[in-house]
């Protein structure tokens, strides 16, 4: 599930949203208020329980052929997420869903590659929300390699380290460090 045009999405495992208003969330690191949403680039990053760590790598510009390889596999595509295998059953029975909220409300966040959009106003969804689905078909439709460790820390030292793209969302659930 992608935003259209003049759209982004906010997940939530909540069907019942009918406004959403700026709050600073729990895990925030900023004082100000609110409205979290995604574009069509980061909305993958999203496609998750709410509270699955997840480890994420793809490609830029400036990733090397010997990163590219080791990460992503020979024919492994652009991108790929990790998971832990305490996450699986989650991952198959969540109910997870997506609002359509106006795209003109938001601003990016994050610099200097924006991770997030912002609303600091109350934001109204364009209509009901949509069930996502399954998420691993999501995954695979997209091109995206799913992955499923034991341990989510060496996939994410070794991407981090590395020349492509990451990212990380929930990461303070995942497993301890060995």
């Amino acid at each position: 599930m992608r935003p259209a045009p003049g759209e982004v999405l906010h997940f939530s495992e909540d069907p019942g949203i009918t406004r959403f208003v700026p709050h600073v969330a729990a895990t925030a690191r900023q004082a100000e208020a609110y409205v979290w949403a995604v574009d069509s680039q980061l909305a993958p990053g999203y496609w998750f329980p709410r509270d699955c760590p997840r480890a994420m790598a793809w490609t830029v510009p400036q990733t090397s052929a010997a990163d590219r390889t080791l990460v992503l596999g020979p024919g492994g595509g652009e991108r790929v997420h990790a998971v832990e295998y305490g996450w699986l059953e989650r991952m198959l029975t969540v109910r997870l869903f997506g609002y359509r909220l106006p795209a003109a409300s938001f601003r990016p966040f994050g610099e200097p590659d924006p991770h997030a959009m912002v609303a600091t106003t109350p934001v109204v969804p364009l209509g009901p929300p949509e069930r996502v689905g399954d998420l691993w078909e999501l995954h695979r439709e997209a091109g995206i390699q799913l992955r499923v460790l034991d341990n989510l820390w060496e996939f994410w030292d070794g991407v981090t380290a590395s020349t492509l793209g990451w990212g990380g969302i929930r990461l303070g659930n995942a497993r301890p460090r060995r």
